[in-house]
């Protein structure tokens, strides 16, 4: 089974310094049905005006995933954790027994737009923790590349889930199959540009909600950048 969300289906929220697409039910946003999905909690689309930023505050028993495409988020925790977070790069944040931080653009003149994702982990009350790698571009072209796991494979963040998150960029005759169990739940989001998947065209902002199926087959992209799920159910 395959359900397609189009962009506009998502909330919306302007707060002037922020503008935000919401893919689940979040703050004011509220569909009862799209709470979210398998394990999956939240993908909000970000982007933050210069100059401004979320202050300080709190999460817990979260596993948040922060990637950047464009601009620089600046990040700041209660764990000690100081840094710039620039696109390509992707942080994990393990909430745990509690965390508090703060992400800021602090450019002058220049945007930062940023999906933040929160999964639902399968360990609780664990120590908070954090994690920064870079993903260096040339591994994410006409493939699908590990950058988050809960075993850490392939250089990917850890994250305390049963959950597999990829990035991949195509254009042109590039094509990639990822085999998925039909017991498992999947996830595909669309960042940019146009992409086939199973048979669905999508563009900027479109999502495919997945279940019962045994692969994703990834085709026929325009200057497209994905982020793909495989989900505890």
């Amino acid at each position: 089974m395959i359900r397609l969300r189009k962009s506009e289906e998502r909330g919306y929220a302007d707060h002037g310094w922020l503008k935000s697409y919401h893919s689940f039910s979040f703050a004011s946003y509220y569909d009862p049905a799209f709470n979210g999905w398998g394990n999956l909690r939240v993908i909000n689309e970000d982007r933050i005006e210069p100059g401004s930023g979320f202050g300080e505050h709190s999460h817990r028993n979260m596993e948040i995933i922060s990637y950047v495409l464009s601009g620089e988020l600046a990040h700041r925790d209660s764990m000690g954790n100081v840094s710039g977070i620039p696109p390509g790069d992707v942080q994990r944040m393990s909430a745990g027994t509690g965390v508090r931080h703060s992400e800021f653009n602090h450019a002058q003149g220049r945007q930062t737009h940023f999906l933040q994702i929160w999964i639902q982990p399968d360990q609780t009350d664990i120590p908070p923790g954090y994690e920064q790698k870079t993903i260096p571009e040339a591994e994410k072209v006409g493939k699908l590349r590990l950058i988050a796991s809960r075993d850490g494979s392939m250089n990917s963040v850890l994250i305390h889930a049963d959950a597999r998150l990829y990035v991949g960029l195509f254009n042109g005759k590039q094509t990639v199959t990822l085999e998925v169990r039909p017991d498992r739940k999947a996830y595909v989001h669309l960042i940019c540009g146009e992409l086939e998947v199973n048979g669905y065209g999508l563009h900027s902002g479109d999502a495919l909600l997945i279940e019962r199926e045994n692969q994703i087959r990834i085709e026929n992209g325009i200057q497209a950048e994905v982020l793909v799920f495989d989900l505890a159910a």
